[in-house]
């Protein structure tokens, strides 16, 4: 997804000069616009969140979020210099804007919930919610409370990605298969593993558009620790895509594809360059610039049907393998 920095134009009959100062007044009403905010969950990505809050980029968007405290169930003090405080704390001060949740994927609904009702916009790790009826009805929360939920999928914004999606911009797809390996996950933690792994459906719907599950079915080993899913899709033009997840102990974490066009076969990941801003930080500066009013309703609407869509798959092949 690609958003816009969106100025206001002014239509009045007026001269040039006072356009240029009314421009200036409305950039720089945005620019001391600030938000607090505060990290919930001091793991991988929170700490992440706290190092990008604190260091933003000069003249980023990041610019106007200010880091008020993180909450976390260990009694840590203070990290990085950021002082604790608890969640009550967090939900009640109105010095809290905004909250980044990156908590077990199990507590995103319940710690979105609570901060939406409480006033505050949100932004979470992925996956929004480990059902789709609970994504739905977040969002819904949301939009009759006034708020951002924003949902973070930096594997869209990584440059491994970006490169990939320009090597399949404009090529008419015949078949494919994305094949995802990794270490073990806790169910019980991050959910089935269409919803822990729903980074990669995210790429595949970027990528080729609105797809629909046609079976799933899901092998395990408890006492190995292996698991393997495979979810068979279709296109809107009926072109078969598969997804297969396969998890267990030593299991490289890597990402394989073969995509067959009409044009040829694309099955290696290209390198691609190191990104002067990080797909966190970039992620972050999104975010921002939603709470600046700086992001179109259009593109917040495409967003929204993506996440959700996603969201939607991921129950479907839940469906498939349970039953």
């Amino acid at each position: 997804m690609r958003c816009r920095i969106l100025y206001p134009v002014c239509n009045w009959d007026i001269s040039e000069e006072r356009d240029r100062h009314l421009e200036e007044e409305t950039v720089g009403a945005w620019a001391s616009a600030m938000f607090g905010a505060v990290v919930v969950g001091i793991g991988i990505a929170g700490s992440v969140r706290v190092r990008d809050l604190l260091s933003p980029p000069q003249s980023s968007p990041s610019e106007s979020l200010k880091l008020q405290g993180f909450v976390s169930r260990r009694d840590l003090g203070e990290f990085n210099g950021v002082k604790q405080l608890s969640l009550e704390e967090a939900l009640q001060s109105n010095k809290v804007d905004a909250a980044f949740i990156c908590t077990d994927n199990k507590n995103h609904e319940q710690s979105i919930r609570r901060f939406l009702e409480a006033g505050k916009h949100v932004l979470v790790e992925y996956p929004m919610a480990l059902s789709a009826e609970a994504a739905h009805e977040l969002w819904q929360l949301a939009e009759q409370k006034g708020k951002v939920l924003h949902v973070e999928h930096i594997e869209l914004l990584t440059e491994e990605f970006k490169q990939l999606k320009r090597e399949v911009e404009g090529k008419e797809l015949v078949e494919g298969v994305l094949h995802f390996t990794g270490g073990p996950v806790d169910e019980q933690k991050f959910g089935f593993p269409s919803f822990s792994g729903i980074a990669r459906i995210t790429w595949l719907v970027d990528l080729f558009g609105s797809l629909s599950v046609k079976s799933a079915e899901k092998e395990e080993n408890e006492e190995e620790k292996y698991s393997k899913l495979t979810a068979h899709f279709t296109t809107a033009d009926n072109r078969p895509l598969t997804w297969i997840e396969e998890r267990a102990p030593g299991l490289k974490r890597d990402k394989k594809v073969k995509f067959t066009f009409k044009s040829g076969i694309l099955d290696t990941l290209s390198p691609a360059p190191r990104a002067s801003v990080g797909p966190f930080m970039q992620d972050q500066n999104l975010f921002a610039q939603k709470l600046l009013g700086q992001v179109s309703q259009e593109e917040l609407a495409v967003e929204k049907t993506r996440i959700l869509h996603c969201i939607d798959l991921a129950e479907k092949i839940k469906q498939y393998c349970q039953h």
